[in-house]
């Protein structure tokens, strides 16, 4: 396996057909705490318009905005919604299995949740698998998206160990960051998941999808994570069934960059 410099030292053609790509791999986000049903509304439209009939993956929202976002959205765009305490993972248990079987009475298609890193850090993965799987056994039809927080786990061993953890736990994706913690998405904890992603392929047959989000805003930075993606697990991950990208800036600046490199 190439090592992460040799990865990102990669010169690749950034071709229409790259930028579309990346496009139709974006969960359209908006996550801000003044947000209401007309930022809402005004957000799905433009998922809705998409770009040369690309549009993004998913719409990303709160668990409040799930079914007003599912009515409107056009049904080839899948409806994500935040869960468990989003984003620090930090209340009572309970309560979080609660507001999952809440979330599961709604229409939406995907669930992303936020493990509680203070637990994972103290060394009781045992309470963070049992409570992802938990989690997982209650949204029996929707796809779970777990979220590992890696800026605070900081460490390679803690990023792989959490990785690790999340897929046997169930998990269908794997992501990176809420994007509200000073450190967001970094090619090296996207690195280091896709070799666990890998590593749990080849054990287990199963193909788990890789979400890196926050602080994603440019092409330089998603081409950074596009070639680490390609290197390691290679282009049959890089459809929206196994990669995407948490972001709200990058879908608008992807479109001024195709416009500028291709014309409108």
């Amino acid at each position: 396996m190439q090592n992460l410099e040799n990865i990102l030292q990669q010169q690749i053609d950034i071709d229409s057909a790259v930028i579309l790509k990346l496009i139709s791999c974006i969960d359209l986000t908006s996550l801000n705490n003044t947000d209401n049903e007309l930022d809402i509304i005004k957000l799905v439209n433009k998922a809705n318009n998409g770009y040369k009939n690309t549009y993004p993956a998913a719409v990303c929202v709160f668990s409040n905005f799930g079914d007003v976002t599912k009515s409107n959205v056009n049904s080839n765009i899948n409806v994500a919604v935040v869960s468990t305490c989003f984003p620090t993972g930090q209340t009572i248990q309970k309560a979080k299995l609660f507001e999952i079987d809440c979330v599961n009475e709604t229409n939406v298609d995907e669930v992303d949740i936020v493990i509680n890193r203070g637990v994972f850090l103290k060394g009781d993965f045992e309470y963070v698998s049992n409570e992802i799987s938990e989690i997982k056994k209650r949204l029996p039809q929707k796809h779970l998206k777990v979220i590992l927080e890696t800026g605070e786990l900081k460490s390679e061993e803690n990023i792989k160990i959490a990785s690790k953890l999340a897929m046997e736990s169930g998990a269908d994706f794997i992501k990176t960051s809420t994007g509200k913690m000073n450190v967001g998405s970094t090619p090296e904890a996207v690195y280091w998941m896709c070799q666990e992603i890998k590593s749990f392929h080849l054990e287990s047959g199963l193909k788990i999808g890789i979400k890196p989000a926050g602080g994603i805003r440019n092409l330089k930075d998603i081409m950074e994570i596009y070639k680490i993606v390609r290197s390691v697990l290679g282009e049959e991950w890089l459809t929206p069934k196994l990669f995407r990208i948490g972001a709200s800036s990058l879908y608008d600046n992807l479109i001024k960059e195709h416009e500028t490199r291709f014309g409108s």
